[in-house]
């Protein structure tokens, strides 16, 4: 039942900040898997739609969720908009991108780890994660580690396209019971 289709990858822009730095990294991100033949972009940017979640990840086999760190977590309003969905999780990869102070973000990852597994939805291992990402991308939007980000965002985006397309095919084998 594989096809060679390319699958729908929603990324989720998840803060809402005025002066927010997620653009960078969404934009910078987006130009990756922009050069993929497998997969199909759409994204979601809670700032400018924040009812666009739930019909965003209805329609896409993925997501990937652009997450800062606030507070040694992630941000509110990520939590209320994931609280309004449910079984459009269900069955579906959600990979991270994350970026923050010293730690890059990854305290925000890991504290939606379990929220993710609440809603059924299968968290990949792979991230790409920017300590200080304000000190490291330029003015055009380019990382200065070029080639340590991008093999960090090609390894999670073969992941995911595994992921992806292993549970797209599963989910229309046999429809993901909760």
């Amino acid at each position: 039942m594989t096809t060679d289709t390319p699958y729908q990858l929603a990324v989720v822009i998840s803060s809402v900040r005025e002066g927010r730095f997620a653009p960078v990294v969404a934009n910078w991100f987006l130009e990756r898997a922009k050069q993929r033949e497998d997969v199909t972009l759409s994204v979601i940017d809670l700032a400018e739609a924040p009812d666009s979640l739930s019909p965003g990840v209805s329609a896409a086999d993925a997501v990937v969720v652009i997450v800062p760190e606030y507070n040694h977590s992630y941000p509110g309003p990520l939590k209320t908009a994931l609280d309004a969905t449910g079984p459009e999780w269900h069955g579906k990869p959600v990979a991270f991108v994350s970026y923050g102070g010293i730690s890059g973000g990854l305290r925000a990852v890991e504290h939606l780890r379990p929220v993710f597994a609440e809603l059924h939805a299968a968290t990949i291992r792979e991230t790409v994660s920017f300590p200080y990402a304000w000190n490291h991308f330029g003015p055009g939007g380019e990382h200065d580690d070029t080639e340590g980000a991008t093999v960090a965002a090609t390894t999670l985006l073969n992941q995911l396209a595994w992921w992806a397309n292993a549970l797209r095919d599963a989910r229309r084998v046999r429809p993901y019971a909760a």
